[in-house]
């Protein structure tokens, strides 16, 4: 059984939680979230506290309520503090812009790269070469930081790319002339 699912989550005074059937909606300073969950959960508002438990008792079930607590506690923290994921971008000439509602990305292809920044996302560019994404979302944050870094990987010979700030990447040896 979870312990994690055991601990109900405490709902901040800005924070409004509204639970219909198996879907929450959670409404804040920093925006609005809705997921929708698995049957095998049952969900309800306790007060100033949200209570989760397995419907039935089978291993899912069990395993899907400490899921379904953690989802939901990233969703309240994520309307009163939001999530953040900074990226960087190295090698020569390869640069991003906004432009309005697109990100334009100039990754050493023939052509720019446009990205549609989807809704409930905001970009912001510094130095040409450093992006920062935030969102009151977890899973479209993580989402919109993987795709954008999915098109110019870092490679494992120069380090050129779009990668995570932090991430390491293992460098390679080059062909050395014997």
């Amino acid at each position: 059984m979870s312990r994690i699912g055991k601990v109900p989550v405490t709902i901040p005074a800005k924070v409004k939680v509204d639970i219909n059937g198996n879907t929450v909606k959670v409404e804040g300073p920093k925006g609005k979230v809705s997921k929708s969950f698995d049957p095998a959960v049952t969900i309800k508002l306790d007060g100033g506290k949200v209570v989760f438990a397995a419907a039935e008792d089978t291993r899912f079930s069990r395993a899907m309520f400490g899921t379904a607590r953690s989802v939901v506690n990233g969703m309240v923290k994520g309307v009163t503090e939001g999530f953040s994921k900074e990226l960087e971008i190295q090698g020569v000439g390869f640069k991003a812009a906004l432009k309005g509602k697109q990100l334009d990305l100039a990754l050493g292809y023939s052509h720019p790269i446009l990205f549609d920044i989807p809704e409930g996302i905001k970009i912001t560019v510094t130095d040409q070469t450093k992006l920062k994404i935030e969102g009151c979302d977890k899973q479209l944050v993580g989402a919109v930081t993987a795709n954008i870094r999915a098109y110019y990987p870092p490679e494992p010979y120069k380090g050129k790319g779009v990668r995570i700030v932090g991430e390491r990447v293992r460098r390679k040896e080059g062909k050395t002339v014997a």
